[in-house]
């Protein structure tokens, strides 16, 4: 008969880590192809008005977006507001939010940055003007209002 005996060794074999990179690359790619990139959290209403003659912006990667209308939440007021990033703001912080909109993009796209003005249709045009001129003042020329296609009328 044969004696069994125990290997006093004991040694763990070695982790096989080939494949780790692979994993980790696949869950990467999963992860960047579900999620989303939050632009803003819009705490304005916004319903844009209705235009017949619309162009599409070439590159949102070079837009500014500019929300003006009434808060949501009415601990904020009843009056239009203006909503640079993710919070309200006044006029005079519009030169502070195109400066730090021009940092945060390369020098050569700087020319090309297009504000865009996304407020709602019953905000007074005497509180877009005001942001206008603000602009105006920045040196940010390149001014878009964001509008909805106007639904055709049936006769």
């Amino acid at each position: 008969m044969a004696k069994f005996t125990k290997n006093e060794r004991g040694d763990m074999p070695a982790l096989n880590s080939n494949s780790m990179s692979d994993i980790v690359f696949t869950l990467l790619f999963f992860f960047m192809i579900i999620s989303t990139m939050r632009e803003a959290t819009v705490i304005v209403k916004y319903d844009v008005p209705q235009a017949s003659e619309i162009q599409k912006l070439e590159r949102k990667s070079l837009a500014s977006n500019i929300y003006i209308g009434v808060p949501l939440d009415p601990k904020f007021g009843t009056g239009s507001r203006i909503q640079l990033n993710d919070q309200l703001s006044e006029v005079s912080d519009i030169p502070a939010f195109i400066e730090s909109e021009r940092a945060a993009r390369d020098e050569a796209d700087r020319p090309f940055i297009t504000t865009t003005l996304k407020c709602d249709k019953d905000t007074r045009m005497g509180d877009v003007t005001d942001v206008k001129q603000e602009l105006r003042k920045s040196g940010a020329l390149r001014i878009m209002y964001s509008a909805s296609r106007r639904v055709k009328d049936s006769y």
